[in-house]
């Protein structure tokens, strides 16, 4: 299964319908084929810089690594991502049209040998570590991450280990004692042009 267009079209119907408050999230109806089978998924909403430059910084982004049926998932993170994400604040009416939205659905899940048993611009990596008193927290970069940052393998380690709330000295003996899961994901990317362009395509021909 691929992501497509129409997914993150999707999610434009979804947060619109929430926004303007003219209809029920709820009760928009998808249309995508295998909207009935399960995937894990991640929402990701970006906006457009306002210099004119074309540069896009994240605004939200959450997701699920449980199989979750492919229409209820995309509508119920195509919100959270957008209004829940606590690193932002929620996202409003007029920035709509400077966003872009991907849909990302994750695949070939592996379990790694150590935290360098992955592949810049192919895996995504989930690290599982365990804080000072003995709680486990975990953090994710989806595929693209790392690449987009420069990263080496090492440096998007310590980087998620700072996003899940790690503070100390990293160690290369606490990178080891790390639990990592590669994955890799289907991915689609719409921008609101687009999504206002496909929407007129639908309509004309409906």
């Amino acid at each position: 299964m691929e992501a497509t267009k129409e997914h993150c079209a999707y999610c434009f119907d979804v947060l619109l319908a929430q926004l303007s408050r003219t209809g029920s999230p709820s009760s928009i109806a998808a249309t995508f084929d295998n909207r009935n089978k399960d995937y894990p998924l991640f929402v990701t909403w970006q906006k457009k810089s306002s210099s004119g430059s074309g540069e896009e910084r994240l605004r939200g982004c959450i997701g699920n690594f449980s199989p979750m049926r492919l229409d209820s998932g995309l509508r119920e993170y195509a919100l959270t991502s957008a209004l829940r994400d606590t690193r932002f604040h929620p996202i409003a009416s007029n920035e709509v049209p400077r966003l872009s939205c991907s849909v990302s659905l994750l695949t070939d899940f592996e379990d790694a040998d150590d935290y360098m048993d992955w592949d810049v611009g192919v895996h995504g990596v989930w690290l599982e570590f365990q804080m000072p008193g003995g709680r486990k927290r975990t953090a994710t970069f989806l595929p693209e991450i790392a690449e987009e940052q420069g990263w080496s393998k090492a440096e998007t380690i310590d980087h998620l280990l700072r996003k899940g709330g790690y503070e100390l000295t990293i160690t290369d003996e606490f990178r080891q004692s790390t639990k990592l899961t590669r994955y890799q994901s289907q991915k689609a990317h719409l921008s609101y042009d687009e999504y206002t362009a496909l929407r007129k395509l639908s309509n004309a021909a409906s």
